[in-house]
């Protein structure tokens, strides 16, 4: 199968797997306010550690930046950065660890019920259409293997996706093992499968993976300076199109 691109033309395509957040969900908003929460507590203890963390995250403002560690890492790249923050005002490092853990748990509990990110509009259509056309989907995300279950059920694409992969305590992006990783659950080679994602991350590690393809996406806006490492961008999901 060949998937179409922006004039650009992907052969013998088996598979394609997607980030999720800021590829196929609008988080930006709830992840800010996440950032924010888990800022709020740690200030609240260390004064003046708030202002570093607000700079780490790429939180300006009421703008998330897409290439920042709240954008891109997992939860545990951003404890450990928190925790190394925490450090640095002279605690020792198990102390630092629990006081980062504590702000983080706190922060996921205030906003369990309040992450209300919505589908990019079209973003259904096209996963349907792609999985009609025989493509196999995947998602490979840097968010919790919990979270990603959690997303593909309440969104109700269980038949639509079949691989659903997080980051846990394992390897984190851009590692190529995860690529690698969901190839082997589709049961694709890397040669075989595209890589769609918001994130230079997900690019360099689609590429070290030796993906068919990579694509960066950035909705709505014309600034793909960040991704100019992918094959090809765009900037919403229905300009990918089906070709014999």
């Amino acid at each position: 199968m060949n998937l179409s691109c922006n004039n650009i033309t992907f052969k013998n395509i088996q598979a394609i797997i997607f980030d999720k957040d800021g590829t196929l969900l609008d988080t930006q908003d709830f992840l800010r306010r996440l950032g924010l929460a888990r800022i709020r507590r740690l200030d609240a203890q260390i004064p003046g550690v708030g202002e570093s963390l607000m700079m780490a995250f790429g939180i300006e403002g009421d703008r998330l930046d897409p290439t920042y560690l709240l954008a891109v890492g997992s939860r545990h790249e951003n404890l450990i950065a928190a925790a190394a923050y925490v450090a640095e005002t002279g605690r020792n490092w198990a102390e630092s660890l629990q006081i980062a853990r504590e702000a983080f748990d706190d922060s996921d509990r205030l906003l369990k019920d309040d992450d209300t990110s919505p589908l990019f509009v079209g973003s259904l259509e096209v996963l349907h259409d792609l999985a009609n056309a025989g493509f196999k989907l995947g998602i490979l995300s840097a968010d919790t293997s919990e979270r990603v279950a959690q997303f593909v059920q309440s969104c109700q694409l269980d038949h639509l996706i079949g691989v659903k992969l997080g980051v846990d305590d394992g390897p984190s992006k851009p590692d190529p093992a995860l690529f690698q990783q969901a190839c082997a659950a589709l049961g694709v080679s890397p040669q075989e499968a595209i890589m769609v994602g918001d994130s230079p991350l997900d690019i360099d590690m689609a590429q070290r993976a030796g993906a068919a393809g990579t694509i960066g996406i950035c909705w709505h806006s014309q600034d793909h300076r960040h991704l100019s490492q992918a094959d090809v961008t765009i900037e919403q999901l229905d300009q990918l199109h089906v070709v014999a």
